[in-house]
């Protein structure tokens, strides 16, 4: 029997609708959660699914967690609400691609807004990489992470530890797992964002390196063409030798390439400053007005800038033949929480 109320058949449609329709709204549900540092529950899920136009009861919104629930995209915890899984944030860069294009630019600049780092103070958010990595690979894996990260192909040596069940940005890590966070990139667009200086994020490149000097970008993805994050691809496709650059100043480095106006240099220089005092040195390469950065062409009155990717280190260790799932982006975690490689 079908209800003569107008509400109830929309209830119906979205219950029932086509799959297609089921899988955009299981999407949608996915970014929210994604953008979350907190679990959600369904009336919260709600609630910022209209903000982006998207109208679903809470009802609605339960049943299709409950789906997610049963594909591994999300995870309950309890009254608390759900976080979204290492699997759900893979699902959501590749699910409905052709619409996610400039997915990872926007992921980038929701990221910076929300870094609330003060380096004077050495309290706030940063921006996070989560890495999950199997409990019996994990000494195994932190020799080449810590050749990468002494040599300084990092955005820094503070990092974060994690065990199955527990946190780290919004991945919660995975039975037989241990999480690795490292200091995203992203933390130093949101430190000069907070300063005043408008920051554009161009690509994510493979940066090669001679005599341990930068040379030249080799391989270069444009956010605003993406819905995948360019270090994990390049990662995947065994693109990068930091491990040899590591050991011999020679070899091909995830980097990532920015641009700032001319007239922000003191600005940017005083930041960069703060920041290398609390131990983030990402910064790698900071040009001169107008001209070619690495071989890129930087524009009029503009300055490139070349940062270091920070899942360099956990590049070295897949090199090194280490089976790692690294999420870029994962969120954000508290500067405090986090410690030197060295004493883990």
């Amino acid at each position: 029997m079908v209800s003569s109320n107008p509400g109830d058949l929309k209830e119906v449609y979205v219950l029932h609708g086509t799959a297609s329709d089921a899988e955009r709204k299981i999407i949608a549900i996915l970014k929210v959660l994604s953008e979350s540092s907190e679990p959600l529950g369904s009336i919260t899920i709600a609630r910022e699914l209209e903000r982006h136009g998207i109208f679903l009861s809470e009802r609605a919104v339960r049943y299709h967690l409950k789906i997610m629930d049963e594909r591994g995209y999300t995870k309950p915890l309890g009254r608390d609400g759900r976080s979204i899984t290492p699997t759900g944030l893979e699902e959501l860069k590749s699910a409905l691609a052709p619409d996610q294009v400039g997915f990872i630019l926007e992921r980038l600049e929701l990221l910076a807004f929300r870094v609330s780092f003060n380096p004077f103070k050495k309290t706030g958010q940063v921006a996070v990489n989560t890495s999950l990595i199997d409990e019996d690979k994990f000494r195994l894996a932190m020799e080449p992470v810590g050749e990468a990260i002494e040599a300084g192909f990092c955005v820094s040596d503070l990092v974060a530890v994690a065990s199955a069940g527990d946190k780290l940005g919004d991945v919660v890590v995975p039975d037989g797992k241990i999480g690795l966070a490292t200091i995203c990139g992203v933390t130093i667009n949101g430190a000069l964002l907070k300063a005043g200086v408008p920051i554009e994020s161009r690509f994510g490149g493979v940066l090669e390196i001679r005599n341990a000097l930068p040379r030249r970008f080799v391989a270069i993805i444009n956010y605003a063409g993406t819905s995948i994050d360019p270090s994990e691809q390049y990662i995947r496709a065994g693109m990068t030798s930091v491990l040899e650059a590591s050991r011999t100043g020679n070899g091909k480095v995830l980097a990532n390439f920015r641009e700032i106006p001319a007239a922000a240099r003191g600005l940017v220089e005083d930041t960069i400053k703060a920041l290398k005092e609390t131990g983030i040195n990402g910064v790698y390469v900071l040009g001169n007005i107008s001209e070619p950065v690495c071989q890129i062409a930087v524009g009029m009155n503009r300055i490139g800038m070349v940062l270091f990717g920070g899942l360099n280190p956990l590049s070295a260790a897949v090199e090194a033949g280490i089976r790692i799932e690294n999420v870029g982006e994962s969120g954000m975690m508290d500067f405090q929480s986090l410690t030197s490689f060295r004493r883990i």
